[in-house]
């Protein structure tokens, strides 16, 4: 398959036009990082040379080499409809002259993502990732694909499981009474009480409708952020509380 770099290249610098004042705003500490952000920022500054495929803080890294003028990557889980740009990034010698320029990619993963197959996007042609060997035939295609084994131990935390259901996941010392309060209970934290799946492990399911929720895990007099949960909120009387959205 061949693509017009024309719409590539456009798309590139459209993205890159979009991002600009968010990341100098950021950058001037005039709006917050989120958790989010900071450990994305801490994983781009890691990147420092072409390599295969890897997984580094929740997210697969694909690079590519500097010579490239645009580098995209499709994912046969998008039916290779969106090609997502990859970035440009810059270490740099103690004098602050540039040392080595990447290419990368950062996917972030979910639970479902075990074996991702993909084909990227070199100055307008389609082609193989030519850093990972690892490639099959994929009949559904009727392509060669880059195919990158992303299996791994995936540790509980709170989800949206199928039935609409919410399992929500708390890891701590064993032997405690750990409590689920909410928007959902109108913050009163004793109407449910976790249950002690394993040492140290407590879970509780519960079906919400569909909405936005505001929660706390409470033990005792504390009150709890989701750990295994990133999202973050702050109640109407301002402490931080996690959040979780209910489709």
């Amino acid at each position: 398959m061949r693509m017009d770099k024309k719409i590539f290249h456009s798309t590139a610098i459209a993205l890159l036009l979009a991002l600009v004042p968010v990341l100098s705003a950021k950058a001037e500490g005039r709006l917050p990082l989120t958790d989010e952000e900071a450990d994305y920022a801490n994983l781009v500054t890691s990147i420092s040379k072409v390599r295969e495929p890897y997984i580094k803080d929740g997210y697969v890294v694909f690079t590519a080499d500097k010579d490239a003028r645009f580098v995209g990557i499709a994912f046969d889980f998008e039916d290779f409809n969106t090609i997502h740009p990859y970035q440009k990034h810059n270490t740099y010698t103690d004098t602050g002259e540039v040392r080595n320029t990447v290419f990368f990619y950062a996917l972030k993963l979910t639970k479902d993502m075990q074996k991702i197959k993909y084909r990227v996007v070199i100055d307008g042609l389609w082609t193989l990732d030519p850093t990972n060997e690892n490639k099959d035939f994929d009949r559904s295609t009727g392509l060669l694909l880059s195919i990158y084994d992303a299996t791994r131990e995936i540790p509980p935390a709170t989800e949206q499981l199928k039935d609409g259901t919410v399992r929500f996941v708390y890891e701590g010392e064993s032997g405690r009474q750990v409590r689920l309060g909410g928007s959902f209970t109108n913050w009163d934290s004793w109407i449910y009480e976790m249950k002690e799946v394993q040492p140290g492990l407590y879970q509780f399911e519960l079906s919400l409708p569909p909405g936005i929720y505001q929660y706390a895990y409470f033990s005792g007099v504390n009150t709890i952020v989701d750990t295994t949960n990133p999202e973050r909120c702050y109640t109407k009387d301002g402490k931080t509380a996690s959040q979780i959205t209910v489709r």
